[in-house]
């Protein structure tokens, strides 16, 4: 998989997708206010994140915002400081880990994903994104 393809899954999958592309990130969000994106793109380290060493050749990382429950199940409990008592190589193409800035957040990543991982995270996203309409929708009940 690559970036354009993975652009192109989201853009015909998901309703009202909005994306802004900023310095080497894609953001992708539920609606017109593009307040918080359930997914983003990374195709270069910044001052803030170097982790993942995206300045490699053709490298670049798909981060999805998924819940706390289904974080908890895929990678354990996590505290401010990520997720305790794991360490995780961070430059590794094609697995599925936690953020190593966000990931007490409940973001994980994958860089350079394969068509099989990328069908892996197809439940992923979708609940990422579910998650981000249920914020924007008034009278919603399940925030």
């Amino acid at each position: 998989m690559d970036e354009a393809s993975i652009e192109k899954y989201l853009s015909e999958t998901f309703a009202d997708l909005q994306s802004v592309t900023k310095e080497g990130t894609t953001f992708f969000f539920y609606g017109p206010d593009r307040m918080f994106p359930f997914a983003t793109i990374v195709t270069r380290d910044n001052e803030y994140d170097r982790a993942s060493q995206l300045d490699r050749p053709s490298v670049f990382r798909l981060n999805i915002g998924v819940s706390k429950a289904t974080f908890a199940t895929l990678f354990g409990a996590t505290s401010e400081k990520g997720v305790p008592g794991k360490e995780y190589d961070y430059t590794v193409l094609d697995q599925l880990m936690p953020h190593p800035v966000y990931g007490h957040q409940s973001w994980m990543v994958v860089l350079n994903p394969t068509v099989g991982t990328f069908q892996s995270v197809l439940p992923l996203l979708a609940e990422a994104y579910s998650r981000s309409v249920r914020k924007h929708t008034p009278n919603s009940f399940s925030r």
